[in-house]
């Protein structure tokens, strides 16, 4: 399971600046238990939204957004609405905007950010991995983590080190991450989002928030 936290409302008009119809997808897996994704956070997102003068093209509750092809599967029942969106929401943690983003030809915006639980989480099928890193950014980056898809975790664009063919100086059978970004930015005719430019990564935000240290779960966790 990954722990997700809301964006604050601000920060999420920041995000969506310049865009007016906005399609919101949830999730009914980890974000459901996360209180930050379910219907009810949804509706609540689509008020506020609607509030700040948006237009709300659509919305739905899908079970499990990391799951690509359950995805495309329940967004096909939601073509129409999709495709009058100029970005879409999503409530979830960073590996289901991931995944949104992955089968979507629209930016896609994180509205939450993926709380550090320490440890290491279990992994499945698909490429999409998160570093819980407390500050997510995939809506800049064409919903493809700099975090994990690039070796050095740069947040500014690709180092000197990528190959002719593409590949990563650090691991040669590796994609360059900033080189899948560039791309994925390209097909969806947003390179502009490309002249964001980040402070460095606050590492202080991957470690296990101390309220989550002090629960009940941590402890059981822990055997203690």
């Amino acid at each position: 399971m990954l722990l997700s936290q809301q964006k604050s409302l601000e920060e999420i008009l920041r995000s969506l600046e310049g865009e007016t119809k906005i399609f919101i997808l949830g999730c009914g897996g980890c974000a459901e238990s996360s209180g930050t994704g379910g219907k009810a956070q949804v509706l609540e997102m689509k008020g506020k939204l609607e509030g700040a003068g948006k237009k709300i093209t659509g919305h739905t509750v899908i079970d499990f957004l990391c799951q690509k092809a359950l995805v495309q599967s329940r967004l096909r029942g939601k073509v129409k609405e999709v495709k009058e969106a100029d970005s879409l929401l999503v409530l979830t943690c960073g590996v289901g905007v991931q995944a949104v983003a992955a089968v979507s030809d629209k930016i896609t915006h994180p509205a939450c950010n993926t709380v550090p639980l320490g440890g290491m989480r279990g992994e499945w099928k698909g490429t999409e991995r998160c570093q819980e890193c407390g500050e997510c950014v995939l809506d800049s980056t064409g919903g493809i983590c700099p975090l994990t898809a690039c070796s050095k975790y740069l947040l500014n664009g690709a180092c000197g080190g990528t190959t002719k063919e593409g590949k990563c100086e650090v691991d040669p059978e590796m994609e360059c991450g900033w080189k899948l970004i560039y791309e994925r930015l390209e097909k969806l005719g947003r390179l502009d989002k490309l002249r964001q430019v980040y402070e460095p990564k606050d590492h202080s935000k991957m470690i296990p928030p101390k309220g989550l240290r002090l629960s009940d779960r941590w402890a059981l966790e822990q055997g203690k």
